[in-house]
């Protein structure tokens, strides 16, 4: 059994279930280089752990995951160390964090406690299922951030994100938890067989599209990550003022 012991991420057992909790909230558990590396080391270890049978991922304190760090972005002028590498070269480590959720043959619950935005949403919204509080808010601000995905910072409320279907179900705040420790259970203690084979046939779509998509999209996230617009959104953001865009290519 793996030992699960990081910096930014609190793991639990019970029975069955593993929870890991994002665990910086102070910054709304804003990912950081060292949790960005935790997340994927945790969800490769739970796919190669025969004692865990169902997975929940959330947040600690009153947000799930407010997206990349961007008071270290600032610090260090951009969202990815890529000095080294050609302009759009892909980052692993992009690739990996989501590749290993999906890869991971147990089922995946995210527990929605707060907001999630940018690398936040993506992280939930590769989970297999998704129960939302009722305080919850989807959003991607990548583009506000200066950076290639999402749709510069729209908000998706609870109530329209289980109308739409991004969301499986929506529960009072402080019910969460229990809801969805009771759902995690239920699944952990079902025929694995069943629900593994049905969660990787009903992801087999979801990896084809993904692979077409992830090398661009990296590339391209990695090339505005040395675009002076993303240096100027995350200094903006530590100065609460408005950014001031170049706006060039």
């Amino acid at each position: 059994m793996p030992s699960y012991q990081y910096e930014t991420l609190i793991v639990e057992q019970t029975g069955k279930v593993l929870t890991i909790t994002l665990n910086r909230p102070e910054s709304l558990n804003a990912v950081n280089e060292v949790m960005h590396h935790e997340i994927e080391d945790a969800f490769y270890q739970v796919g190669r752990d025969p004692d865990v049978s169902a997975v929940v991922l959330t947040g600690a304190g009153r947000g799930f995951c407010s997206g990349g760090d961007v008071r270290a972005m600032d610090e260090r002028g951009g969202a990815i160390a890529l000095q080294d590498r050609p302009i759009g070269a892909i980052s692993p480590s992009g690739r990996r964090i989501v590749q290993n959720i999906l890869w991971v043959e147990q089922p995946v619950i995210c527990a929605l406690n707060g907001v999630a935005a940018g690398l936040g949403a993506t992280l939930a919204l590769f989970c297999d299922i998704i129960y939302a509080s009722d305080q919850a808010r989807i959003g991607d601000t990548h583009v506000r951030a200066g950076l290639v995905a999402g749709d510069g910072g729209a908000v998706i409320w609870p109530l329209l994100a289980e109308r739409i279907g991004l969301v499986n179900r929506v529960v009072p705040h402080d019910d969460l938890m229990d809801t969805v420790m009771e759902l995690a259970q239920r699944l952990a203690n079902g025929p694995a067989l069943a629900i593994r084979g049905t969660k990787h046939a009903i992801n087999k779509k979801v990896w084809n599209d993904l692979n077409q998509a992830l090398d661009l999209g990296l590339s391209l996230e990695a090339r505005s990550a040395r675009h002076p617009d993303h240096a100027e959104a995350a200094r903006a953001f530590v100065e609460k003022r408005a950014p001031q865009y170049k706006g060039t290519i």
